[in-house]
């Protein structure tokens, strides 16, 4: 299955990234036609090979056939303020009926009535959907009361709407993005000079659990759309790994930057890997290495990391220094709550350190059923994989209660819960 990774070393804007994909190939006349079938008009884009930083890729961009006017996301073509979804609100909280805007609800109709696939209707409507809770969020607002400025709201439509049909036209591949970096400063708004990362891009990140990180350069690197396209198609957020780069892409933005180029590097790798169905997540490891701890301490902080939410704990015999045996006390945990177990193992083990990792994992999707035994009932939890039962563990619990109920050793219940049949799934000899 093909990957795109999202290189977004200097930021992402709608406008780059579209321009990144019509780098790598989709055609930028089908582009035009499937934005058109929103019956939206008043622009015209445009596509041209230009540079930037000595870099050769595509420049995008949106002009409204009204003014002239050249739409495209702060820091990449004009002002900050006709970016933002601004909310208008009365004093008493009540949103206003503007001529000159759009809101939420109709910008929602507005893609749901177009003939576009309804892949693309989805993620399109779940992108501003991503923009209008936050800038609610931020305004006190329910999404629904969200307007977007006229300029904002076209502009937003193509860059949402032709961000779902370019990787459409792509072949809908995996995401991934680089770390997400953020520059700093202030940029103007409809409220005045707000600090960087702006409010509407922190919420939809955060929504997200998107972590960012700010660098030197004294500019918005990451936009609201911006920020919506990652947290609707990216799946991870990390380094290149092992990615085999079968074609690259650049998307140019219009500031100059001052410390890097400003660009949106796209790398699309066919991919031969065959394509499972598993579960995916991030946990942090925690592990520290004991050799001045009692039996009775190791077992208490065990216990109660478990029934704290730590997602495992165990202790692996090790050999220290000066060739004292000790233990490898090893914790995992969410990332979010890598610091209160962290302070757990400080403060109730004899540990002056503790090593924090970031393991990603691949997990079985998993169910439960009850199967019928000579004894009972038995809770059985199964594990899928393509379509398939790879897995079928008997609860002990489960099988302890049913043990006790019918007099007999709990072995042989489990036996017999490993040799019940299970629909989709061999019985285990």
């Amino acid at each position: 299955m093909r990957t795109l990774h999202l290189d977004i070393f200097s930021g992402i804007s709608g406008d780059m990234f579209l321009g990144a994909l019509l780098d790598l190939g989709i055609p930028f006349p089908e582009l035009r036609r499937q934005l058109d079938l929103l019956g939206l008009g008043g622009f015209h884009l445009h596509a041209q090979r230009r540079h930037k930083s000595s870099i050769e890729g595509v420049k995008f961009d949106v002009h409204l056939e009204s003014d002239g006017h050249t739409c495209a996301e702060p820091g990449h073509d004009h002002a900050h303020d006709q970016d933002h979804a601004h909310a208008h609100a009365d004093a008493h909280g009540h949103g206003h009926d503007h001529g000159d805007s759009r809101d939420f609800a109709g910008i929602r109709e507005l893609i749901s009535r177009s003939p576009l696939s309804d892949w693309v209707k989805e993620r399109s409507i779940s992108m501003f959907h991503r923009v209008a809770v936050a800038e609610g969020k931020i305004h006190g607002l329910p999404p629904e009361k969200v307007h977007f400025h006229e300029v904002g709201a076209v502009d937003s439509i193509v860059d949402i709407v032709g961000a779902a049909i370019a990787l459409e036209l792509l072949g809908r591949p995996r995401v991934r993005s680089g770390p997400v970096v953020e520059g700093t400063g202030f940029v103007r708004c409809a409220h005045g000079r707000f600090p960087i990362p702006t409010a509407a891009t922190l919420e939809i990140l955060g929504a997200r659990g998107v972590g960012l990180s700010q660098c030197e350069e004294p500019h918005e690197l990451v936009t609201p759309t911006g920020a919506a396209i990652l947290a609707e198609f990216a799946e991870s957020f990390g380094p290149m790994d092992g990615l085999v780069a079968s074609r690259v892409g650049y998307g140019l933005g219009t500031r100059d930057n001052k410390t890097r180029p400003n660009v949106l590097r796209a790398v699309l790798s066919e991919g031969d890997a065959v394509e499972h169905d598993w579960e995916t997540d991030t946990v942090t490891v925690l592990e520290t290495n004991l050799d001045d701890v009692s039996a009775e301490i190791l077992g208490h902080v065990l216990e109660k990391s478990l029934r704290m939410g730590a997602l495992d704990a165990f202790h692996t015999p090790v050999q220290m220094k000066k060739q004292r045996p000790g233990v490898l006390l090893t914790l995992l945990c969410e990332p979010a709550d890598a610091d209160r177990f962290t302070e757990l193992l400080l403060t109730e083990t004899t540990a002056f350190g503790v090593r924090r990792t970031r393991a990603e994992r691949r997990k079985l999707r998993r169910d439960f059923v009850d199967v019928k035994t000579p004894f009972g009932t038995v809770k059985v939890k199964l594990g899928h994989l393509d379509g398939r039962v790879v897995q079928a563990a008997p609860e002990f619990e489960s099988c302890r209660s049913v043990a006790a109920m019918a007099g007999v050793p709990v072995k042989e219940v489990f036996d017999a819960a490993r040799r019940a049949p299970i629909p989709g799934a061999s019985p285990t000899p």
